[in-house]
């Protein structure tokens, strides 16, 4: 049953966020008690894939190298450094257009170098498809991309250290939970 709320999760999830791209008129139509609906629906889809998740069999498939860990943690903290952009406008915000799910892609991706079971494989590859998907949809709809102006790299650096204090709290977070993030 885990693998099945697991995808029935990464379904509503997308689902939700991509109502906006897939059926603008009727998007519109709902108004703001739409966005409600939406953001109940996303809040429910991330509580599907935890359990999900939490409660799939576990089934490896593949064992990953121990030095992947590495590579997971800086791509993690990289992704959390471009969610920071999101709201911060360093220099690299000007660069990229989808800060956020380019930190959902850096996540996704350090998530599958370390973790080689089946659940994980449907939850973060899900993601990271949904990602992907989404800039696609995006740029598809919205060709035209207004880029920050007032960028600066100090902006960079502090969008840089407030993505180290997300990452530390969740490493923290992940460790009380009981998967301690690095390598020994």
């Amino acid at each position: 049953m885990g693998y099945v709320l697991l995808i029935l999760g990464i379904g509503l999830f997308a689902g939700a966020h991509w109502v906006k791209r897939l059926a603008p008129e009727q998007r519109a139509a709902w108004g703001d008690k739409g966005k409600g609906v939406l953001s109940i629906l996303a809040i429910a889809s991330v509580v599907l894939m935890v359990v999900g998740y939490r409660n799939a069999g576990f089934v490896n498939v593949w064992v990953p190298p121990a030095f992947m860990t590495h590579i997971a943690n800086l791509l993690i903290l990289i992704g959390f450094w471009f969610f920071a952009l999101s709201s911060i406008n360093g220099t690299m915000a000007a660069r990229v257009r989808h800060k956020q799910l380019t930190g959902v892609k850096a996540w996704a991706v350090a998530h599958l170098l370390v973790n080689g079971d089946l659940a994980s494989i449907i939850l973060f590859g899900g993601m990271l498809a949904w990602a992907v998907a989404s800039v696609i949809l995006i740029n598809r709809s919205q060709r035209a991309w207004d880029r920050p102006t007032d960028v600066s790299v100090a902006k960079d650096v502090i969008a840089l250290v407030v993505g180290a204090v997300l990452y530390g709290i969740v490493a923290w977070v992940h460790t009380w939970l009981g998967y301690y993030p690095f390598p020994m």
